[in-house]
């Protein structure tokens, strides 16, 4: 399955480390998705390229690979 990168907004908290947590991603028409669960976060490439801290998520019990790149997000997609 082919994917491409979408870049998007999250609501995310940081703790007084540094260590940013992603609670949602708010998509292109401004809904709001609630990651349900970080499965797991490690440095990492993307399929579509671009690098950054991979955060494997379950986002309405789908999983899904949410970048932070520099200082933006992008997502994944399978529609461009």
């Amino acid at each position: 399955m082919r994917v491409f990168k979408k870049y998007v907004k999250v609501i995310a908290i940081c703790d007084e480390e540094g260590k940013q947590t992603p609670l949602c991603v708010v998509w292109l028409n401004g809904h709001k998705y609630a990651i349900d669960k970080i499965l797991e976060t490690r440095q990492a490439a993307s399929e579509v390229g671009g690098c950054g801290i991979l955060y494997r998520c379950l986002i309405n019990n789908k999983e899904r690979k949410l970048f932070y790149e520099v200082n933006r997000w992008f997502i994944e997609s399978p529609k461009p």
